[in-house]
């Protein structure tokens, strides 16, 4: 027997057999025609399936129409709205279509990616060219890949069910389970962010993606947890918005790191001198001094790490050490390979 056509793939053949009928299809004509049908075996079994199919479709937003025989009140056929679903002409600009370009480079995982690059290759066509890009050229946000958690995170806090995950506290590098009520899944400062209640600790918290290891396993059922209220959710990101914001002091290679001189604000009046320094005066002779704010020292320094010799940190001490931290961390990778995986428990820093 060949194998059953996946739900998602016969969902796909009803929408193009009812956008491309003529006038309507009934039942019967959808169950002999339409792949996919074809496996109900029965009649009661091929009448849950289509209705379930039918109101997928009206929740994704395809107009589904009954249309029914003006001689005959019990011949009931089924179309789709073609005027009602077809989208509304497009006529980007280049920056337009520029901007969409960058904000898709947000998603770069894998799970993500490919449905990303078709869009864009459909809005594309409609846009001012292939040229378009280059009006943002360089300043492409970097946000770093949240790996195999980002699909099933935004599954859990869709269907607001409990996740469980080993996590690496950032203070301290301890390594621990997690059981979370996922609230949402952000992008903040370089990285997706998960905000949600730890259910050990009867608390709100928040979770860097980077630093989750191994799978996101869900537990229970669907809907275990009410969504939560606004005040919640700004009490789990208080710990990132209200940290002191601070500048620090770059020296960048010509023409490079285009993301974090996008940023770039002005020197602060108690900058140091560093130019004085005779070492830092040589480097500055084929380099560019940059300011940019940042809150975290590491992760500042995870972002600059990414750009590799193209800039190197003058100022302050503490996110040039985070830098040299992770740089060390790196050159020993290879040793630390063949090593069997220890990890430490304990409570998060």
């Amino acid at each position: 027997m060949p194998p059953a056509i996946p739900p998602a793939e016969r969902l796909l053949n009803l929408v193009i057999a009812l956008v491309n009928t003529s006038g309507r299809m009934t039942k019967e004509q959808v169950r002999t025609s339409v792949a996919g049908y074809q496996d109900a075996p029965s009649d009661d079994a091929f009448e849950r399936m289509f209705e379930r199919d039918k109101d997928t479709l009206r929740d994704l937003g395809i107009p589904v129409l009954t249309v029914t025989d003006a001689g005959h009140g019990d011949d009931i056929g089924y179309r789709i709205d073609a005027d009602a679903y077809a989208l509304a002409p497009l006529d980007l600009t280049a920056a337009e279509l520029g901007v969409l370009a960058m904000a898709a480079q947000l998603w770069q995982d894998q799970s993500l990616r490919s449905d990303t690059s078709r869009a864009l290759t459909k809005l594309r066509v409609v846009g001012a060219g292939p040229e378009s890009g280059d009006l943002v050229a360089g300043l492409a946000p970097r946000v770093r890949s949240g790996g195999g958690a980002v699909g099933p995170l935004l599954d859990a806090v869709q269907a607001r069910q409990v996740v469980r995950f080993v996590y690496r506290a950032a203070n301290t590098g301890e390594v621990r389970e997690r059981t979370v009520e996922p609230w949402k899944l952000l992008a903040r400062r370089g990285g997706w962010l998960l905000v949600g209640r730890d259910r050990e600790r009867g608390a709100s918290r928040s979770y860097r993606l980077s630093r989750v290891e191994g799978a996101v396993r869900p537990v229970g059922e669907a809907g275990a947890f009410a969504p939560p209220s606004a005040e919640e959710l700004a009490e789990a990101l208080r710990p990132w918005d209200e940290r002191p914001e601070r500048v620090a002091t770059l020296a960048v290679l010509p023409e490079r790191a285009s993301a974090a001189r996008a940023r770039a604000v002005p020197a602060p009046a108690d900058a140091p001198d560093l130019a004085a320094d005779p070492h830092v005066a040589t480097l500055l002779a084929h380099r560019d001094v940059v300011h940019v704010p940042f809150r975290l020292d590491w992760e500042l320094a995870e972002e600059l790490v990414g750009y590799g010799d193209a800039v190197v940190v003058l100022d302050p001490p503490s996110v040039r050490h985070a830098v040299l931290h992770l740089l060390r961390t790196a050159a020993t990778l290879d040793d630390a390979a063949g090593a069997p995986a220890t990890r430490s428990g304990g409570h998060d820093g």
